[in-house]
C-alpha cells in the first residue's frame, strides 16, 4: 500500500539546495527593500524635522516609500524559502524601478550613477527571474499549448 503526500502548490520543490541565481535575486531585492524603507526614512525625518516646501508632501512620500519598500522584502524573503508566489512581487518591483531608472539618468549629478546601478539591479534581478532554471528552482510549471493543424 503506497502513501501520497499532499505537497502545498505554494511549497518548495523538492531538491537539496536553491540555485545560487535565487539568492542572488533574493539579495537584489532585498538591496531594493533597504534602499526604499532608508530614502522613506529619510524623507519622513526630513518632513518632520527639516525645512521642505510641503512637510506633509514630504512625510507622505517617506511612508510611502516604506511601505513600497515591504514588497521586495517580502518577495526576497518568498524567493529565499523558495515560494512560487514570489516571483510576481519581485517581477512587479523590478518593472516599476525601470522608469525610476530612466528618471535618474536623464537628472544631473549624482543622480546618474544612482540610475545607472538601479537599471543594472532592476535588469539584472529581471533576468534572473525569468531565466527557465529559476522558474522550475520555484515549481512554476510553464503550460505549452501547440497550434491545431
Amino acid at each position: 500500500m503506497s502513501t501520497q503526500q499532499n505537497i502545498p502548490p505554494s511549497s518548495p520543490p523538492a531538491g537539496p539546495e536553491k540555485p545560487a541565481r535565487i539568492a542572488l535575486v533574493a539579495a537584489l531585492c532585498g538591496l531594493e527593500a533597504a534602499a526604499l524603507v532608508v530614502g522613506g526614512i529619510y524623507m519622513l525625518v526630513m518632513g518632520l524635522l527639516g525645512r521642505p516646501d510641503s512637510p506633509q508632501q514630504a512625510e507622505t512620500g517617506g511612508l510611502t516609500l516604506i511601505v513600497l519598500g515591504l514588497i521586495p522584502l517580502l518577495a526576497a524573503r518568498g524567493l529565499l524559502r523558495r515560494r512560487s508566489w514570489s516571483r510576481g512581487p519581485a517581477l512587479i518591483t523590478q518593472l516599476m524601478a525601470l522608469p525610476v531608472a530612466w528618471t535618474l539618468l536623464r537628472a544631473q549629478g549624482a543622480l546618474i550613477p544612482a540610475g545607472i546601478a538601479l537599471s543594472v539591479v532592476a535588469v539584472t534581478a529581471l533576468v534572473l527571474l525569468l531565466a527557465p532554471a529559476t522558474t522550475k528552482a520555484l515549481g512554476i510549471r510553464v503550460q505549452r499549448t501547440t497550434p491545431d493543424a
